[in-house]
């Protein structure tokens, strides 16, 4: 009786090490679920919504609809390697209907055009476009988590879009104002600066209070430097566009609600009478909250494998 009593205790233990093993790293993986306020129940990394229907949908319905506009905004956090994984994905399958596209990035501003077009000519390694890039000087995030996408871009010979203003000159805006640069740095600046958005305005209100920066105390420089940023980037993708698809990658704070670059850049396109619709794309990683109105579309992302 004590052999069998002495038995079912080690196989009960044996069974309760399987279950910890096995099932609780599945269950934590489970817990981890993004939830979209203005939705029910939560949603599992890898699954697409779409904010149109609240509801999700599969790779090839969502490229259904991509293909069939002129700009795709995919967002990012910047150090989030999935996310990169997750945008070259879009961009392979958009390169297999339209040979014709170009990619715009905020990693790099406009005035690296030859560098960015002599890389995508294939004329230069890695190291060199670093170095001539000042990627650490500017960009500073590592540049692995960007290399799959710009060696793509290399190897398909795509056209590579630097989208941004010089990145010394929106700190420059927020600590003095946009009257205090020089007259060099101006002409940088777009040829229309927008500041009559409120939720815009109220958006960056809200970040801008939870960040207290020596010497960054005027909330109006503040938000004339991220409008600056905002309409810079917004004016470039607009002039960009020729007769071709072009992919934005870009934060994810620059798309959300369209109020940032999209939708500037939209109404630019407008005023030169270019049909230009747009799809964004917004990546959210599993256990974060967001709401539907962020984007057309919300993607789960998980942790890299």
């Amino acid at each position: 009786m004590k052999n069998i009593e002495n038995h079912h205790a080690a196989l009960c233990s044996m069974l309760l090490s399987l279950f910890l093993l096995i099932c609780l790293p599945g269950c934590g993986a489970r817990m981890k679920r993004l939830t979209i306020t203005d939705l029910p129940g939560t949603f599992k990394a890898g699954e697409i919504i779409s904010a149109k229907t609240g509801e999700t949908l599969s790779f090839e319905e969502l490229m259904s609809d991509l293909n069939r506009v002129r700009i795709i905004y995919i967002g990012e956090r910047h150090n989030d390697p999935v996310h990169h994984t997750v945008q070259l994905k879009l961009i392979k399958a958009l390169y297999k209907k339209h040979h014709n596209i170009a990619v715009g990035m905020e990693a790099f501003d406009r005035s690296y055009r030859k560098i960015l077009d002599q890389w995508t000519a294939g004329g230069m390694d890695e190291q060199s476009f670093i170095e001539k890039t000042h990627w650490y000087a500017n960009w500073r995030f590592d540049f692995k988590l960007y290399s799959g996408i710009l060696q793509f871009l290399k190897e398909k010979h795509i056209k590579l879009v630097g989208i941004n203003i010089p990145f010394h000159i929106p700190p420059k805006i927020a600590v003095g104002g946009i009257e205090n640069l020089s007259d060099f740095e101006k002409k940088y600046l777009p040829k229309k600066i927008d500041t009559s958005n409120t939720a815009h305005r109220e958006y960056v209100k809200k970040i801008f209070s939870h960040h207290h920066i020596k010497g960054i105390e005027n909330f109006e420089n503040f938000y004339a430097a991220q409008c600056v940023w905002e309409d810079a980037m917004a004016e470039t993708v607009a002039g960009s566009l020729e007769d071709d698809i072009m992919v934005v990658i870009v934060g994810n704070g620059h798309i959300k609600e369209k109020f940032g670059v999209p939708n500037r850049a939209f109404e630019r396109t407008r005023l030169k009478h270019i049909q230009a619709p747009f799809r964004t794309i917004f990546l959210a990683p599993a256990g974060s909250k967001v709401k539907l109105t962020f984007a057309d579309y919300i993607w789960v992302t998980g942790k890299k494998k």
